[in-house]
């Protein structure tokens, strides 16, 4: 069962409109006109000052494949997001000061993640519209915005900080942060997926767990007799934002005692080809020199020498996931398996090569990887799992690896096929299996 109404996210996005339009002194009725002329072709209003860069993430948005069009362009416009996009820069055009803009970016950034969670959990119409649970529209729309955040130019003065925390804002809001709420009389679960990554070796390309986030977010379960409430949030695969401590300003909120306190935190990420992997042990330490974020920057530590996030709480070498693993390694997963993954790579006390440990570190080594490597999805681990040492012991909390989604082979060019529908589908029901089995 849905918590929210459908409507909710529309409602949202009328009080976005109708703020606007009270500060700005214009009717409500004409807050926005009929054709909003921000990005259409390709172009932009007058508020947007096409000189300013991108980021690497922003700047993927006109990338194609072998020299055709934008496939971001594609993927928001048969996802329905081209038109949020749209409104979002228009909005901001008719901006009056910096009190509305706070307000705007705030409510709009809240409409997206509201429109994203509720498209994906009910029919999509048109004939060439993505299903449901694609979760690129939302990825492409939010980069979209935080572009024209950062190439608005408004009516009034905003300096650069200003700037940043509006465009921390619109991050925080639209990636569900700001809005994980549970209700009072439930059991409260707390479910985190990522940004698709890996953009430059295919554009195309999606996170399955960010889609089971999406899928979750607001529902309601009756396990054994127990009404659950799950909230999701989707992190960026960013190191900047993980030095800044998104992945703490997110969860312990819901460690703490209170209305807010969770009864179970699985955060989860993309893994391997086949195989959902119940992480085990999640390793302090950053050691991934091969590949990049989604900025194309690295994380500073390589396998012989892993180095820990500037942000990072005090904290042991590994932690242990308290997750019901036995459990969950018994659900119905089909087509792909599952594995409860014990295999870490350490540098032992006193040495300074790394070995691989297949059932954990040993005492005084040096974490290398976790079972769940030494990229942001084991960070993630590892920063949630120390949240709960630090605030609530007794919580269960884990990571949980989704398999790789995949294209079908012969597909080298279009932006969806029946096989990587089906592969979507396929990890996000056994991912439910997998939480659901947790919750037994």
């Amino acid at each position: 069962m849905r918590l929210r109404p459908s409507s909710f996210h529309r409602s949202l996005f009328v009080g976005a409109l109708a703020l606007t339009a009270v500060l700005s002194g214009a009717p409500i009725a004409h807050a926005v006109p009929d054709a909003a002329p921000a990005l259409r072709g390709g172009h932009a209003t007058g508020c947007l000052d096409h000189s300013i860069a991108g980021t690497v993430e922003e700047q993927r948005l006109d990338r194609g494949v072998a020299d055709g069009p934008s496939v971001p362009a594609e993927i928001l416009r048969r996802s329905g997001f081209d038109r949020q996009v749209e409104q979002f820069t228009d909005l901001l055009c008719r901006v009056p000061n910096r009190q509305a803009a706070a307000a705007l970016v705030r409510v709009q950034g809240e409409t997206l993640w509201r429109t994203a969670t509720h498209r994906a959990q009910h029919p999509v119409r048109g004939a060439d519209a993505l299903p449901s649970t694609d979760d690129r529209g939302l990825y492409w729309a939010r980069i979209s915005m935080a572009f024209a955040l950062r190439q608005w130019q408004p009516r009034f003065g905003l300096g650069t900080t200003e700037r940043a925390a509006l465009i921390k804002s619109f991050e925080y809001a639209s990636r569900g942060i700001t809005s994980t709420r549970f209700s009072p009389g439930v059991r409260k679960i707390l479910v985190t997926g990522f940004d698709p990554f890996t953009l430059d070796a295919d554009i195309r390309i999606g996170n399955p767990s960010g889609a089971n986030a999406l899928t979750l977010d607001g529902q309601r379960w009756t396990v054994n007799g127990k009404t659950y409430e799950i909230q999701t949030v989707v992190f960026p695969v960013r190191y900047t934002d993980f030095d800044e401590s998104m992945v703490e300003n997110a969860l312990a909120p819901h460690y703490r005692p209170g209305p807010q306190r969770a009864d179970l935190v699985m955060t989860a990420s993309q893994g391997r080809v086949g195989i959902f992997d119940l992480e085990v042990f999640n390793g302090r330490r950053r050691s991934v020199s091969s590949i990049g974020d989604n900025n194309n920057l690295w994380g500073g530590g390589t396998i012989n020498a892993p180095v820990v996030s500037p942000s990072m709480p005090p904290g042991p070498e590994f932690i242990t996931s308290s997750l019901p693993l036995a459990r969950m390694s018994h659900a119905d997963v089909a087509p792909f398996r599952t594995r409860v993954n014990t295999s870490i790579l350490e540098i032992p006390a006193g040495q300074t090569d790394p070995v691989r440990r297949p059932d954990g570190p040993t005492p005084g080594s040096i974490a290398s990887e976790g079972t769940g490597g030494g990229y942001l999805s084991n960070e993630v681990a590892y920063r949630n799992t120390l949240q709960r040492d630090l605030l609530d012991p007794s919580m269960p909390a884990g990571h949980l690896h989704v398999p790789v989604l995949s294209f079908d082979p012969a597909n080298k060019t279009e932006i969806t096929d029946p096989t990587y529908e089906a592969n979507r589908e396929s990890i996000v029901n056994g991912a439910h299996a997998i939480l659901r089995a947790a919750l037994g």
